[in-house]
């Protein structure tokens, strides 16, 4: 059952960071460098939740494997 709960966190929060992320993408058209893109995509913490909410999916799969 926690491997499930992991799972669907997982994924909620793998959403949510890649929603984000290509919101943010519609800056570098307006003008934004993709140098300065990086820059503001390391600097902001709900761009973080996407690789974070991918580790949990996978740590949620291995250990429904075992």
């Amino acid at each position: 059952m926690w491997c499930w709960m992991l799972l669907l966190t997982g994924f909620g929060l793998a959403v949510a960071g890649g929603t984000v992320t290509i919101t943010y993408l519609n800056l570098v058209p307006a003008g934004l460098s993709w140098w300065e893109f990086a820059i503001l995509i390391r600097s902001r913490v709900e761009c973080y939740f996407f690789p974070f909410g991918i580790l949990m999916i996978l740590t949620a799969i291995s250990l429904m494997k075992d």
